[in-house]
């Protein structure tokens, strides 16, 4: 059972990111499978992330967890849900979705600067997205900025390769910070296989270029607790999950989205 110390459920509660050691360590060759898988066979959300002329590849996808085993297995027997039990203070969990992120040796573009949750159609303070490099990471690793799932105003959700606003009414939104050039509190870390980085969907993170000569494969779960509820969004969100039918308030509906514990 991977220990969850109170000084580690101060500290996210805090800061809205932690590092976890540990958290995937006996899972790693379980979720290097299902990555593999998941490359081979994308879903219909998967997707590619560089511009003409970028080099290296950045691929990405999610919401395949009941698609692909491998994902299912490590969501249902890990101790992942008791982790995020802790660090949320919730007594409930429950699994919003996965997401595979895949940084080939040579991909310089990085991953902008984002909240999580103003593309997500789910509102709350008790959530917690779990990042787990299945490749050693010095310079690629994820990075956060501390305090920011606190800020007063969501930061504008853009489309990152268009890099325009992902809904027609910005004025809502602050602008896109640079945190280094605003000399920000940011929280970033080497990292082993399986560790994991535990940050609030609004905690504002990104991710350097892949500028070594390994892969950065990623595999990061996205979990909600007891005050998660379903909210309206003014345009399709990401992930945009059509046809589901609920309201506003409503908890999201156990058949897609199952509780873990």
């Amino acid at each position: 059972m991977v220990q969850v110390t109170d000084a580690t459920i101060e500290a996210y509660q805090r800061d809205g990111v932690v590092l976890v050691k540990g958290l995937w360590a006996d899972w790693v060759e379980e979720l290097r499978a299902g990555v593999a898988r998941n490359m081979a066979e994308p879903g219909p959300y998967g997707a590619e992330n560089l511009k003409p002329g970028e080099g290296g590849r950045f691929f990405d996808d999610y919401c395949n967890w009941d698609r692909i085993p491998e994902f299912e297995k490590v969501i249902r027997q890990s101790d992942v849900a008791e982790v995020a039990a802790q660090l949320m203070g919730s007594q409930r969990v429950q699994l919003f979705h996965d997401h595979v992120l895949v940084k080939e040796p040579g991909t310089s573009k990085p991953t902008p600067w984002h909240q999580d949750g103003p593309y997500y159609f789910v509102g709350g303070q008790q959530t917690v997205s779990f990042w787990s490099p299945l490749d050693p990471v010095k310079e690629a690793s994820l990075r956060c900025v501390a305090g920011s799932h606190r800020w007063e105003k969501e930061v504008l959700p853009t489309r990152w390769l268009a890099e325009t606003s992902f809904y027609p009414n910005p004025e809502k939104y602050m602008a896109v910070p640079d945190p280094d050039a605003e000399g920000m509190p940011v929280m970033e870390w080497e990292m082993e296989p399986g560790d994991a980085v535990a940050f609030n969907y609004l905690t504002l993170h990104g991710a350097r270029g892949n500028n070594a000569g390994t892969r950065r494969r990623a595999f990061s779960l996205r979990l909600l607790g007891d005050d998660a509820r379903y909210v309206e969004r003014p345009g399709r969100t990401s992930p945009p999950y059509p046809g589901h039918e609920m309201v506003p308030g409503q908890v999201l509906r156990e058949d897609w989205f199952p509780f873990l514990r």
